[in-house]
């Protein structure tokens, strides 16, 4: 569930954000931002991120950490079986002062360390955002990948802006239906193991 509002005034965070649900604010002034964020600070479970004029606020819940876990957990062995040298970054927030403030899932350097990632991973638990590519185009993600409702959508960065695209260019030889069918495993031990399975076989 989403929900937005139009120029809001804000002047101090909701009290409750409820598990799994986002909430939206248009017309919020980065000084607002700050001050909110600030207001959430030791609050876990909670997610804030900011895109010009747009605040969200995210409610993650169990089941968001615990796909957002496997999908590393896949991509490490990935990576690994492939030899392809990647530097995580997680969630560290990626800042343009005044302008966007947000944290991926998952995000990664691959090749070598850099200060904007290549690829960004947003598992989307609760669909709607106003900012989804938004953010990521500010900071000048090469590719970003959304796990929503078992199904992944991917886009890449052009020069017009992302485009979106049925593998990945970074990482072409990934078989994107086995990642598919191995996060939706029950096991996440079997869904390791069948991955590694059929990438050596």
């Amino acid at each position: 569930m989403i929900q937005t509002l139009e120029n809001p005034t804000l002047t101090s965070a909701p009290q409750e954000i409820p598990i799994e649900q986002r909430f939206a604010w248009k017309g919020v002034q980065w000084e607002q931002f700050k001050a909110i964020q600030a207001s959430f600070r030791d609050i876990p479970g909670i997610r804030l991120s900011y895109c010009q004029g747009v605040l969200e606020i995210v409610g993650t819940g169990k089941l968001h950490e615990a796909i957002k876990s496997l999908i590393a957990a896949l991509l490490i062995a990935y990576f690994e079986i492939q030899e392809i040298d990647f530097f995580p970054s997680g969630s560290f927030s990626q800042i343009v002062e005044g302008v966007v403030e947000y944290k991926a899932d998952l995000s990664y350097c691959l090749g070598t360390d850099k200060d904007i990632p290549d690829l960004s991973i947003e598992v989307v638990i609760t669909s709607g955002s106003p900012i989804k590519l938004a953010k990521n185009r500010l900071m000048g993600v090469s590719e970003v990948w959304f796990w929503e409702d078992g199904v992944w959508e991917i886009y890449y960065l052009r020069a017009e802006g992302y485009e979106r695209i049925n593998k990945s260019e970074l990482l072409p030889e990934l078989d994107l239906e086995l990642l598919t069918r191995c996060l939706l495993l029950t096991s996440p031990l079997e869904a390791i193991k069948e991955f590694r399975r059929k990438m050596i076989s």
